[in-house]
């Protein structure tokens, strides 16, 4: 089965070349105690019988500078995607993104609006700061996919921003920090962001452990997120090596939460939709 890891990321060991600007000043812990380059990782992707692997720029080490994931895409066009880190409230943010996505190969952006661990990288009122404007409208009108790192309760602002910009394509990292009370939908705007056809859901192990931990089980709310949005818009990553873990060991963490699929429908998840999010055919996924 064509498989694609749309969440990892990748630490260089050469600090000179890839000097460490985390955002905020701190680096993460993950990236001290269990640092992943290139190789670590294509590695661990063969073991896993991974064909394709979306690379998430490691903004808590790198913070916007996005060059070392972008020196692997050019080494490794055929197996790996990138998504990039760029500073939305920057005058010259759509310029960066020109550069990053024309110019350095990335397929994607990242922005980080709350994820309850790491502060928001730059002042400013939410996903709707105006000074905002012209980054939505560039992603929208280039069909850009954006993931959003956020909480549940920023959904309603998102279904705004997805409203406003009719070509905007959004992708829910960590599945958003869906709700988990019985009874309670994962998102208090679940209804706008399902019709609009163009939010994705990501799941990924921190997303599956905190349900575990708040609610016992995630299978629940994954079954809900599947049903809502349809396999064609979920996808999996593994967040590796940001989790503890083999990157098999993740992919089966996320793979025994899900609910009972037919073959296409696992295919989609698997890799399909990711797939088709991010332009990657089948005949080139390994290597």
């Amino acid at each position: 089965m064509f498989r694609v890891d749309t969440h990892t990321h990748i630490i260089s060991p050469d600090t000179a070349a890839y000097p460490p600007a985390p955002l905020g000043g701190h680096r993460s812990d993950w990236s001290r105690e269990r640092p992943t380059d290139i190789d670590g990782l294509l590695r661990a992707a063969d073991a896993a019988e991974v064909d394709h692997l979306v690379i998430v720029q490691a903004s808590t080490v790198y913070g916007f500078d996005n060059s070392y994931v972008a020196d692997q895409l050019a080494r490794h066009p055929g197996r790996l995607s990138g998504v990039c880190s760029v500073d939305f409230l920057s005058p010259k943010a759509v310029d960066d993104l020109a550069h990053w996505i024309d110019e350095r190969g990335f397929s994607g952006v990242r922005i980080r609006a709350a994820d309850g661990t790491t502060a928001v990288p730059t002042p400013g009122r939410g996903l709707d700061d105006e000074r905002m404007t012209p980054v939505w409208q560039f992603l929208s009108d280039r069909r850009v996919p954006v993931c959003v790192q956020m909480h549940a309760k920023h959904t309603p602002i998102l279904a705004g921003l997805l409203e406003a910009y009719p070509g905007l394509t959004v992708v829910l990292d960590h599945a958003a920090r869906p709700d988990l009370g019985d009874g309670v939908l994962p998102y208090p705007a679940l209804a706008r962001l399902r019709e609009s056809g163009r939010v994705f859901v990501k799941l990924t192990p921190p997303a599956v452990l905190r349900a575990q931990r708040e609610a016992g089980s995630a299978a629940p709310v994954v079954r809900t997120l599947v049903e809502e949005f349809g396999a064609d818009h979920v996808m999996w990553g593994s967040n590796f090596p940001a989790s503890a873990g083999s990157l098999g060991e993740l992919a089966d963490l996320v793979r025994a939460q899900l609910p009972a699929l037919d073959d296409a429908q696992q295919a989609l998840v698997a890799g399909g939709t990711a797939a088709r999010l991010y332009g990657v055919s089948a005949t080139t996924g390994g290597q």
